[in-house]
């Protein structure tokens, strides 16, 4: 139960920077995290990257970047950006 919380802390800070995700959004971030089975903290970095690179949620964006970081080998977030940025996926170049 703690990690929900965790998630919806995080998707309230969201809303109150102005990022403001749809009911349905939010129905299909959990939809992802349940159906990938990933904990929490990859579920938000897999939101953070959506939101840096789309500029906007993007379903099929978070599901594809949330099924490649819940991989068995990555443990770390660091090792989760690392993989990302393999991918081309650089924090540098959205900045």
């Amino acid at each position: 139960m703690k990690q929900q919380y965790t998630l919806a802390y995080f998707l309230e800070d969201l809303w109150a920077k102005g990022f403001k995700l749809s009911d349905e959004d939010v129905r299909f971030i959990y939809f992802g995290m349940n159906s990938t089975n990933a904990p929490v903290w990859k579920v938000i970095i897999a939101l953070k990257a959506t939101l840096q690179f789309q500029h906007t949620f993007d379903g099929s964006f978070y599901m594809g970047v949330l099924e490649h970081i819940s991989k068995r080998g990555i443990n770390s977030k660091r090792k989760a950006w690392m993989v990302l940025e393999a991918k081309g996926l650089s924090k540098r170049k959205a900045l």
